[in-house]
């Protein structure tokens, strides 16, 4: 397990480190660094090096090779593209060695291939986006030790005549996100390296789909900003945008989440983003977009921390989103929350908002005590002031690689940053491969509720996520567990997803069921499963912990018999009794642990190996479950 004891942001007493300023630097001035220090602080490059943003139509889905060739001469690829302006002695010429696994393809050229070779390329082509789930990156011009060698126009454009005509057998799509040229020498011409985005919807899903959990302190503008970003208006200033996120009257009144709410926001192949400006209804969204962001509000005042936990935990975010205040800056509830996605293992990146109504010192200090909590949380990652459509590419194809927080500014008044950050989401690589997808679908179905309604006509529906295994329409399934500990049959009558039907849904994927049981025998946190499941709910089981954060340590947690917490697993979320707790002794002075928990209320389903993470008050452990003992109602006559 790892070792969490660098979380010094769960003491609510400690202080924010000193932080260098020269660590404020753009990932373009970053990749200007041919040797980049081994020390966390970036310092400016001395070349000179400037990326100037220009702007061109992207290219289509029904491209042409030509089409393509003239977008890389005319140095068109996306909305945004950026390009070397000025070329030095000391710039940026080499890649990461190319990536056994993962959707990032080295190619150094690819002239008229035979036929044979150009099944071979196709083959591989289809291996990287399947590794991807949908999305492949190919580096055109770049050797496999990452070395940018570099092509003439004539060797780059025979290239992408065979990458246009790979991705026509595939049926895919493939635009260009940006180029670079390589400066001439004594012995070698100027030369030209392209970044190419392949993009293949899998046959059995609409879309490429994302989940983005938003947390943050309360009024930092969470809700406003994600309104901006999926109404496609900005913001009056006083609240206008974040209207539509509101899900209750109290809600409205006064201006604060204290629910879930969902949004999409999409992108077509162009990476124009598809939102309620373009289309009316969310099925317009869907049909029209290739990839889906699915962001998930969520409540910031410390009243609702419980709900917040409940849906990072239930949900399992592919991303989280910190919003930060310029204003306000770093308060507790943001330490709160971010340390909770590390915790979790989410990866994150951060956006400074309302930097309209901040100076630009404030704005700096904000910017200080954000890089100063990302070192305390121990996430050793290399902060990225974004600021260019560069840098969103840089950062998107390092955000699962856990050593980069792509910081963005933006206002959701003045619009001012909006277009990096869709630009970011456009790019960002899904969390989960296909292979490992396939690899759940085997598995039986598994169906995690996470919330209720009685919608008129229909009866009830549960929303939530499917764990494992496949749904259709129509199909026989279990429900439970109840307070017997027992499952009762349900079928599932319809399905929808991102507000559309549809006959199908798969592992990973969030979506609302309509089943022929009353509403009000229903509880969040159960399960919905198939009769060849046979495991067995529980109501006390062992898991090894490693405590984040106690006020006097684990021993003096030891000490306390019966310590009662608030349990969260996966959708689970409810009060337990820690029955025992045994030190790791091999471990002088660790804070890992083995410990005995009883639920209060209801036996749940619970399986090994799930993440685990208690909270109460000031005290917060995180861990897996290693042993369930199985629920029997007999034994167990008081309940």
């Amino acid at each position: 397990m790892a070792d969490f004891n660098g979380f010094g942001l769960f003491d609510p007493g400690l202080q924010d480190e000193p932080v260098d300023d020269d660590i404020f630097l753009s990932a373009s001035e970053l990749l200007d660094k041919k040797k980049p220090k081994k020390s966390s602080t970036m310092t400016r490059s001395k070349s000179g090096v400037s990326f100037k943003k220009t702007y061109g139509c992207g290219v289509s889905r029904s491209v042409t090779s030509l089409d393509l060739k003239a977008a890389v001469r005319a140095g068109r690829g996306l909305r945004n593209r950026t390009q070397s302006e000025h070329p030095a002695e000391e710039d940026y010429t080499y890649l990461p060695p190319e990536p056994q696994m993962g959707n990032i393809e080295y190619k150094l050229k690819l002239v008229n291939p035979s036929e044979t070779r150009l099944e071979h390329l196709v083959t591989q082509m289809k291996w990287r986006l399947r590794e991807g789930n949908g999305e492949a990156l190919y580096n055109i011009g770049v050797e496999d030790n990452g070395v940018m060698t570099g092509l003439s126009d004539e060797d780059m454009s025979c290239s992408l005549d065979t990458l246009q005509e790979m991705a026509r057998r595939l049926g895919a799509s493939v635009q260009v996100l940006r180029q670079r040229r390589i400066p001439a020498t004594l012995t070698m011409p100027e030369r030209i390296v392209a970044e190419i985005l392949v993009r293949k919807v899998p046959e059995d899903q609409q879309a490429i789909e994302l989940r983005v959990c938003v947390l943050g302190s309360a009024d930092v503008g969470k809700s406003t900003l994600l309104g901006v970003l999926t109404q496609g208006e900005l913001d009056n200033g006083r609240g206008k945008a974040r209207l539509n996120m509101f899900r209750h009257l109290h809600e409205i009144q006064t201006g604060r989440t204290s629910s879930i709410s969902h949004e999409i926001l999409g992108f077509d192949s162009d990476g124009n983003s598809i939102d309620y400006a373009t289309c009316k209804t969310a099925d317009e969204i869907g049909e029209n977009s290739t990839k889906i962001i699915t962001f998930i509000d969520l409540a910031g005042h410390q009243k609702y921390l419980k709900t917040t936990i409940s849906a990072l935990t239930g949900y399992c975010p592919h991303y989280v989103m910190l919003v930060v205040s310029a204003s306000a800056g770093v308060v507790g509830m943001t330490q709160e929350h971010l340390g909770i996605a590390v915790a979790l293992e989410v990866p994150f990146f951060v956006v400074i908002t309302k930097t309209d109504a901040a100076s630009p010192a404030r704005l700096k200090s904000t910017q200080q005590s954000v890089v100063a909590t990302l070192k305390s949380a121990g996430s050793n990652k290399v902060p990225l002031i974004v600021e260019s459509a560069d840098d969103c590419i840089t950062a998107a194809r390092n955000s699962l690689n856990n050593n980069t927080v792509p910081i963005f500014c933006v206002s959701s008044v003045r619009g001012s940053g909006l277009s990096d950050i869709k630009k970011f989401l456009h790019v960002l690589p899904p969390g989960v491969g296909e292979k490992e997808v396939e690899k759940l679908e085997q598995e039986s179905p598994e169906f995690q509720i996470d919330e209720l309604f009685e919608v008129p006509g229909v009866g009830t529906v549960a929303g939530g996520l499917v764990i494992q295994g496949y749904i259709v329409e129509n199909m026989n399934l279990l429900v439970g567990p109840f307070d017997d500990g027992n499952f009762r049959d349900v079928k599932v009558a319809s399905i929808r997803r991102n507000k559309a039907a549809c006959r199908l849904v798969r592992a990973q994927q969030s979506a609302a069921l309509a089943l022929d049981i009353p509403v009000n025998q229903l509880r969040r946190g159960m399960v919905i499963k198939s009769h060849e499941n046979l495991s067995k709910p529980c109501i006390i089981f062992k898991a090894k912990i490693c405590l984040l954060f106690h006020p006097n340590g684990l021993l003096d947690l030891k000490k306390k018999s019966n310590f009662r917490t608030t349990v969260h697993i996966g959708n689970i979320r409810q009060s337990a009794h820690i029955q025992q707790i045994i030190p790791d002794e091999n471990l002088e002075g660790s804070n890992q642990a083995m410990m005995t928990f009883k639920f209060i209320k209801n036996p749940e389903f619970v399986k090994e190996g799930t993440r685990i993470l208690f909270r109460e008050g000031r005290t917060k452990g995180i861990g897996r479950v290693t042993y369930v003992e199985p629920f029997k109602y007999l034994e167990n006559p008081e309940r």
